[in-house]
């Protein structure tokens, strides 16, 4: 038995010793400094260090975060929670849209809701009300860069999460050495300062966008040459307007007479039926954030999951609480790390390579872990699309920037 043990033993330092000596060439051909660097390879099933780097050295894990947060959101909610968005009628004939944040809801969910009350012959509610309760109206997480605020990867998020919280820009080129054409679908109040000048002579556009939101967080600046159209996509600045609006225009498409403001009410407790509901599977939120890294979703999910655990408002001081009881309850200790956001956006975030590969050693040997896998991308898809695809049927892997 001894001998075996020995063996054993002899193997794992044979290979750790390879892959130290591997890594270590892969470094030096960086001329990185490795003081910039941290490193923890850990063998899966035993825990043994493979190759240690710094390993216990405080670094800001981007976008790597979310397999933390989403892995403890989806514990406390359950394989089993959806998304839901419920339209309710009371017997006071008002009509109350419960939301829940849910990041993949549309514009055409809001028209199949309105279409629904119509076919039951709910055409003149009295009032219409948004119960917007579920979450704290706080839109960007702790230590968000305000810079960014055009960043599509980066829109805002809350309660009144509806088509991604983006806008779809359209730059047109007109007659040559004209202004171009520039229109928002769909429609959302906005100016531009239209610098963009047509040029077909040029193959190539070249257009950038700028907003100063502390002076006129509705105006854009658009500026540079245009030689065919041109498509952006850019954060909504006000999400509960741009949710009003859609809203609206569902009211209106469904011939429903209904020419009041739209106010938040909480739903009552009693005295109230369900009309129509339109929800979405947390494994499809789940995929959203592993394999595209979406950030909304992440951060979205990360939110209520808070609200769940706390039985109160979704906010991030109950979500970082929720995540320090999953790791309690999984023995990690969460000591020499910080977490302010569920997406890993934040600067403020603090995590060390040992504690990622101890989180996932841990995850690992749960009963569900081959579902988890295969929402991380492989080499050819999401966030891997192009990359290490050389590694493709060996690699799952969570990127961060």
């Amino acid at each position: 038995m001894r001998k075996i043990i020995t063996l054993l033993l002899s193997l794992f330092f044979t290979i750790s010793g390879v892959y130290a000596e591997s890594i270590t060439k892969t470094l030096n051909s960086l001329n990185v400094n490795k003081s910039a660097i941290s490193i923890s390879v850990k063998e899966i099933t035993t825990g043994n260090v493979v190759y240690s780097l710094n390993s216990k050295m405080p670094m800001i894990p981007a976008s790597t975060l979310k397999l933390v947060t989403s892995a403890a959101a989806f514990d406390t909610l359950g394989a089993d929670f959806n998304f839901t968005t419920d339209l309710y009628k009371s017997t006071n004939n008002d009509l109350y849209l419960k939301l829940s944040g849910d990041p993949f809801l549309k514009t055409s969910d809001l028209e199949y809701l309105m279409s629904e009350a119509k076919a039951k012959n709910i055409v003149e509610p009295k009032n219409i009300y948004f119960d917007d309760t579920l979450f704290d109206n706080v839109e960007w997480g702790e230590g968000w860069q305000w810079d960014d605020d055009l960043n599509s990867s980066m829109p805002k998020f809350s309660i009144y999460n509806l088509d991604r919280n983006l806008l779809k820009i359209e730059v047109t080129p007109t007659s040559n050495n004209m202004p171009a054409d520039i229109i928002v679908k769909p429609f959302y109040p906005i100016t531009f300062m239209n610098l963009v000048n047509t040029d077909r002579k040029t193959k190539n556009n070249s257009i950038s966008i700028e907003r100063n939101s502390s002076i006129a967080p509705n105006i854009l600046n658009v500026s540079g040459t245009v030689a065919k159209t041109a498509f952006f996509a850019i954060p909504v600045n006000d999400t509960k307007r741009y949710f009003t609006l859609r809203l609206e225009e569902a009211i209106r498409n469904k011939k429903i007479e209904y020419y009041k403001s739209i106010k938040s009410a909480k739903l009552p407790s009693d005295n109230v039926y369900l009309v129509a509901q339109s929800k979405h599977e947390i494994a499809a939120v789940m995929s959203d954030i592993l394999k595209n890294s979406n950030n909304l979703s992440a951060e979205t999910l990360f939110k209520i999951a808070g609200a769940k655990w706390s039985d109160s408002i979704g906010c991030a001081e109950n979500s970082v609480k929720m995540l320090n009881d999953y790791l309690t309850k999984s023995g990690i200790s969460y000591d020499d790390i910080k977490v302010v956001d569920g997406s890993g956006v934040s600067k403020n975030n603090i995590l060390t390579a040992d504690f990622m590969t101890d989180f996932l050693i841990y995850k690992s040997k749960d009963e569900n872990f081959e579902n988890f896998k295969t929402l991380l991308p492989a080499p050819g898809e999401g966030t891997l699309k192009n990359r290490m695809l050389y590694f493709k049927d060996f690699l799952r892997a969570k990127t961060g920037t």
